[in-house]
């Protein structure tokens, strides 16, 4: 069994991809609004604020291809009945 700890996980790169990609957007959107709202007088703000925006730009590219893996390693239904997956196709 493997081992239970603070880094071991369930859950898969796409996943760990899709929760990056949220928080990172969550917090881009929380720094625009603080520039827009606050105006933080700081000389390394100008720098800083837009790093989330970098990172959603990054997280998205990295969930868009590990989803694209994902779903092309998954092999289609076997039944007998003509499925979804072949009518996609």
């Amino acid at each position: 069994m493997a081992e239970s700890g603070p880094f071991r996980s369930s859950a898969s790169a796409v996943q760990l991809a899709g929760r990056l990609l949220c928080w990172s957007l969550a917090a881009a959107m929380v720094s625009a609004a603080a520039d827009a709202s606050l105006h933080p007088p700081l000389r390394w703000w100008g720098a800083v604020w837009p790093l989330p925006w970098w990172l959603v730009c990054a997280s998205a590219l990295a969930w868009t291809v590990l989803r694209a893996r994902e779903k092309a390693d998954r092999p289609p239904p076997q039944d007998s009945v003509r499925s979804d997956w072949e009518r996609a196709a």
